[in-house]
């Protein structure tokens, strides 16, 4: 059966005819994947499916999801977000190459009391241990990696921590779109993890975001938070990685509304 593949132009132009060629053929596509918007799993056979070419600066990493919630495309990334998350089936052909680490970032909205004030608050954690670009081996890099970045390491939340400048949260007509770091060079901003589907929030905090006009964003490698169904879970969660000292965290300011 003829797979239900799209692959754009600009995709096409990227890998090269005969790699494009190849994978309308079926060659180097996979029956079923988990489609890198939704996390859901997808059939290339029976559904109709898109390719997404996720290109950093040394590394490309050909994706797939669902053609209804993503067009083929192509997505420029940094290399640390391409290598740190994005998750996806890869043709190591035609220039492809899979990336070391296949992690996704998960993002968890919510509201963190501190000295008696509510703070919006997001939540990262990996789906899998975190190598820096170009390392090898089994350990995770993901906190040395945003220490650099200048996110303050914490034994406990007492404080609201200090701000990060360069970096930001990007909210727009109330959903949460992208978090941003600093362009190399002092160019602009670049989507250090970007919402494939805006997400929403609730309206506590977004009401929280725009009185302080700033985020506070906690980091933990994997298997630190977990999902937590509650936000007194999620502060438990938050806590005992800060004792453990698993968490890392920084003020990013708001941008959007």
């Amino acid at each position: 059966m003829p797979r239900m593949l799209d692959v754009s132009d600009a995709v096409r132009a990227e890998i090269g005819d005969e790699e494009a060629d190849r994978l309308l053929a079926g060659e180097n596509t996979p029956g079923s994947y988990d489609c890198t918007s939704c996390r859901t799993p997808g059939d290339s056979e029976q559904e109709r499916t898109s390719t997404v070419l996720f290109i950093g600066e040394e590394t490309a990493v050909l994706a797939f999801a669902h053609a209804t919630c993503l067009p083929s495309q192509v997505v420029q990334v940094t290399e640390e977000q391409l290598q740190g998350a994005v998750r996806s089936f890869t043709a190591e052909t035609g220039g492809v190459q899979s990336a070391p680490e296949q992690a996704v970032l998960g993002i968890t909205s919510g509201l963190v009391l501190i000295a008696g004030e509510l703070h919006p608050a997001l939540v990262v954690e990996p789906t899998a241990p975190i190598v820096r670009p170009g390392g090898t081996g089994a350990g995770d890099d993901f906190l040395p990696l945003l220490i650099e970045q200048g996110f303050r390491p914490l034994t406990e939340i007492a404080t609201v921590p200090p701000v990060l400048h360069g970096w930001s949260v990007l909210l727009a007509m109330g959903q949460l779109h992208a978090v941003l770091q600093p362009g190399g060079n002092g160019g602009q901003p670049v989507a250090w993890w970007q919402a494939h589907q805006p997400l929403q929030v609730t309206e506590g905090w977004r009401a929280a975001a725009n009185k302080h006009q700033q985020v506070l964003m906690f980091a933990a490698p994997v298997g630190s938070i977990g999902r937590q169904p509650r936000e007194d879970l999620l502060r438990d969660a938050l806590d005992k990685a800060a004792v453990n000292g698993k968490l890392v965290a920084a003020a990013l300011p708001l941008a959007g509304t």
